[in-house]
């Protein structure tokens, strides 16, 4: 059974930092994309970042880009998502989500809450 528990989310100022962590089990996580989504308050989910097999190949949403940084340990089955100069609009259920090069499945997980606020 595919499993991922999130955590590292929590109420955060504004310009600041907060670390993610997604532990995954029940799949080959080494051979498989993984992908960190967030769900704002009343809207749909969207992508935020993925990371290949590796970890050599990296893409972040345009919302994203130059403030996050999304990391994996494959010897401990988990991805990270570093996330700087959080804004207001930062505020959102964090989720982590299992897929391919092009494509990811429904997020498994209960996500992690993210609260930007001053």
């Amino acid at each position: 059974e595919v499993q991922v528990v999130e955590s590292g989310g929590r109420l955060a100022q504004p310009g600041g930092s907060l670390e993610l962590s997604c532990r995954a089990s029940g799949f080959a996580f080494h051979k498989t994309w993984m992908y960190w989504l967030r769900r704002p308050p009343g809207k749909g989910l969207e992508g935020v970042s993925r990371i290949c097999t590796s970890g050599d190949s990296k893409a972040y949403a345009d919302s994203a880009q130059g403030r996050f940084a999304i990391s994996r340990a494959n010897a401990v089955n988990t991805v990270y998502l570093q996330l700087n100069r959080l804004k207001p609009e930062d505020t959102a259920v964090y989720y982590c989500a299992i897929g391919s090069a092009s494509e990811y499945t429904p997020p498994p997980g209960q996500g992690t809450q993210v609260t930007v606020s001053s």
